[in-house]
């Protein structure tokens, strides 16, 4: 069975997508600790991205590498919702699931030093 949502169209749909995002983004600060601590290191970065004397596309690719960690920490956290809401007892695969999920996040956490020291270290 489909979303009753899924009719909207134009404005409306843009409308209610906003809200889920807004949503999302709210439930992820409140449960995800790890979101959590991202959003804080992102609020010291991306200041930091604006004050540091690089050009513009090294400080592009410094907000572009912090920004990548909160998309994918938002991703990892829902695979991981969605993982729990089958079921919580221990499977070879649930397992396998949320490990790929935390690699993901730390290739990218791993892709901000390696961008951050390519730009302020040439």
């Amino acid at each position: 069975m489909e979303s009753p949502y899924k009719g909207k169209t134009g404005l409306r749909r843009v409308w209610n997508a906003f809200h889920y995002s807004l949503a999302g983004l709210e439930a992820a600060y409140r449960c995800e600790d790890a979101f959590r601590q991202e959003v804080w290191l992102a609020a010291l970065l991306l200041p930091a991205a604006f004050l540091l004397p690089v050009d513009g596309v090294g400080r592009a690719l410094m907000i572009a590498s912090v920004l990548l960690v909160l998309v994918v920490e938002l991703l990892n956290s829902a695979l991981e919702a969605a993982v729990d809401r089958i079921g919580l007892e221990d499977h070879r695969l649930a397992k396998r699931a949320k490990d790929i999920g935390s690699a993901a996040v730390f290739v990218a956490l791993f892709n901000v030093l390696a961008v951050w020291a390519s730009v302020l270290l040439p």
